[in-house]
């Protein structure tokens, strides 16, 4: 059975089916007013370092690098706990990581669900032994 970390845009509409909420950006969203945006936890801690987000720019030229680079900051002790956190708060429910970014194809955000997917898993294999 695998974690269910899925992601969805700060600009669309909260739903009670996106289970538990963690925005993953380290910057607000432009244009979301603070009483309307919906979110159980805020994460800045989880999103690419600043020097790497700047790098990355959204440009897709850059998106390989910028996906490795990433998944190596996701892979230290220190990320990987911080995810088990998340998972752990969300209480079994289906985790959804919301972000700004607009293209909805090469965000930071499928990066991390992806990894946390994993640790989901490896955590619920280690579990069961």
């Amino acid at each position: 059975m695998t974690a269910h970390v899925t992601i969805k845009r700060a600009y669309d509409e909260a739903h009670p089916s996106d289970g538990y909420r963690v925005f993953v950006d380290r910057l607000w969203p432009r244009g979301v007013s603070k009483q309307n945006f919906k979110f159980d936890a805020w994460c800045k801690d989880l999103a690419p370092t600043v020097a790497l987000r700047v790098w990355f720019g959204h440009k897709i030229e850059h998106w390989d690098e910028f996906k490795q680079s990433y998944q190596t900051e996701l892979r230290s002790a220190e990320q990987q706990a911080r995810m088990r956190e998340v998972l752990g708060a969300a209480g079994g429910q289906l985790v959804t990581l919301v972000y700004a970014a607009k293209d909805p194809l090469h965000n930071h955000a499928l990066i991390l669900a992806e990894e946390m997917n994993k640790a989901a898993s490896t955590k619920r294999k280690v579990s069961l032994k």
